[in-house]
């Protein structure tokens, strides 16, 4: 029997090195689900991606022989699902409606400041160090969500309702306590099918989703759920707060992703911010 706290988990590495590793999952998930969602029915279309990744982190938990939490820690990873699987759908609506280079940051930087100021009441200030690299990090995001004529972007609205979402995520995991990564993936993304499945079922719009799309639903979801396997050898690894600061900065990931393929318009003050993103990163994995 494989001890179920070593699978796909890297021996050696710090709460740094898995969150970078989460950015790109991260980053490269939503491009796609932002991508296929202008195609197809927000909450349908996260359904599936629910689906697809709760298929595979069934198949890899059975053949691990994972042993579940027990109620309580499996109550709050299934509560942590809802509230992340109920913002991921918004946040594909997010950026099927608006720039992906604008909206993604917008959501993350949220997302990030509630469970970092809840990681200070409950464990203390930061180091100087990491301390500037929160500051530069959420630098970095304003930068790279700043418009040239200051006038509000479309789906800013709805990324700020998803960054509350992904933060409650974030903060249950942690509450969920030491339960196997794989358990973690499997409850939460449990939680996010009950939450985006009933949804979808009581809009019956089935139609709004080409074959296509359910193969892309399904591989963003695997996707999805390797970031947040990364996540959570992050979280443990580490401070709350520096595993979500790190993580947060996946729309650096989207963004390029949107320039490269959507040819998306990418200014000097994003190119400012994305290197500023960057720079954090050893910032904040500093002492």
């Amino acid at each position: 029997m494989i001890p179920s706290s070593d699978v796909l988990a890297p021996a050696q590495l710090g709460s740094a090195e898995y969150s970078v590793a989460a950015v790109f999952a991260w980053g490269t998930s939503d491009f796609l689900g932002g991508y296929c969602t202008r195609r197809a029915n927000a909450f349908l279309f996260t359904a599936i991606v629910n689906i697809g990744g709760l298929a595979v982190m069934l198949l890899l938990a059975f053949l691990s022989h994972s042993t579940f939490p027990p109620l309580r820690n499996s109550l709050w990873l299934l509560a942590g699902g809802l509230a992340g699987g109920a913002a991921l759908a918004i946040f594909y609506r997010a950026l099927a409606s608006g720039k992906m280079g604008l909206t993604a940051p917008v959501s993350a930087v949220l997302s990030a400041a509630i469970p970092t100021l809840f990681s200070i009441f409950t464990e203390g200030w930061p180091g100087r160090v990491r301390l500037a690299g929160f500051v530069v990090a959420a630098a970095g995001l304003w930068l790279i969500t700043r418009t040239e004529d200051g006038a509000s972007p479309e789906g800013i609205g709805l990324a700020l309702l998803a960054g509350v979402g992904f933060s409650a995520f974030y903060m249950s995991v942690r509450e969920a306590g030491t339960a196997p990564a794989l358990c973690v993936a499997t409850l939460t993304r449990t939680g996010g099918l009950i939450a985006t499945g009933t949804v979808a079922l009581s809009q019956r719009r089935f139609r709004e989703i080409s074959r296509g799309g359910v193969v892309w639903a399904v591989i963003t979801g695997c996707i999805d759920s390797l970031g947040t396997i990364l996540f959570v050898y992050a979280s443990r690894s580490g401070r709350l707060d520096e595993a979500v600061v790190i993580s947060s900065l996946y729309p650096a990931v989207t963004v390029l992703l949107a320039r490269l393929v959507l040819k998306e318009h990418f200014s000097r003050w994003r190119l400012a911010g994305l290197l500023a993103a960057l720079a954090a990163v050893p910032m904040i994995a500093s002492g």
